[in-house]
């Protein structure tokens, strides 16, 4: 039986909690890996490839890479990452963005694209789950996205079934702070990148972020707080 060792340990453990408290795998699946690049589908894919050697379930899994010409020189980096674990991969390659009027361009268009790309990957790779990155920090500046700016309460699920359970979001690293993906990244030298969208630093996600960073300051529980508050609503307190 494989074991692992530091920061792996600690946030695969928290991953198998999520996985298990919210029935993310089950035996046989086949699991797109959304990897973008970046410290956390960096991180998802290598700690999903590694539990398999332990875990008493057998799944399968395909990164599959986006690639909408933002970073040129990066593919080749995610490739050799991609074969160092053994994860067979797919490059989707999308020439959206030459094709689209740059003042169309923000941070919704190219999630909302990225999304459409890999659905339609995941269908024709007969994979009926899709991985992302997403970890506790995201879930918490989400929900205070939508209540900020939609005048609503939601935020992401750790897992999500769309189009009648065709397709199966999850989130294993839901349990897990950013602070510890980090750590993680610099520690295993991912050549991982960020953003360089010129929108990236105005965005309403950096705005929430610095806010619940100020707000740590005097609760370090807050991410915690927001995140437990989906699951203690007070329906008697709602209009």
């Amino acid at each position: 039986m494989a074991v692992l060792e530091g920061l792996e340990f600690y946030i695969s453990k928290r991953a198998g909690r999520a996985i298990i408290d919210h029935g993310m795998i089950e035996d046989g699946d086949r699991i797109a890996v959304a990897v973008s690049g970046g410290k956390d589908s960096m991180t998802l894919l290598q700690v999903l490839a590694d539990r398999r050697k332990f875990v008493p379930i057998r799944y399968d899994l395909v990164a599959v890479h986006i690639d909408f010409g933002f970073h040129p020189r990066q593919t080749r980096s995610l490739i050799g990452h991609f074969k160092a674990l053994k994860v067979p991969y797919v490059v989707e390659r999308s020439d959206i963005l030459r094709k689209t009027d740059p003042k169309k361009i923000n941070c919704f268009w190219c999630a909302w694209n990225r999304r459409r790309e890999l659905f339609c990957a995941a269908d024709r790779l007969k994979c009926r789950k899709i991985a992302f990155g997403h970890h506790k920090d995201d879930i918490a500046q989400t929900l205070l996205m939508n209540l900020f700016f939609h005048g609503e309460i939601s935020t992401m699920c750790p897992r999500q079934e769309l189009f009648g359970g065709k397709i199966v979001i999850i989130r294993p690293l839901a349990y897990v702070e950013e602070q510890m993906i980090r750590r993680f990244a610099r520690q295993e030298r991912f050549s991982a990148v960020s953003c360089r969208c010129p929108h990236a630093d105005v965005s309403n996600r950096r705005k929430v972020a610095r806010i619940i960073a100020d707000l740590a300051k005097v609760c370090p529980e807050v991410t915690t707080n927001i995140n437990k508050s989906t699951g203690r609503i007070k329906k008697e307190y709602l209009g």
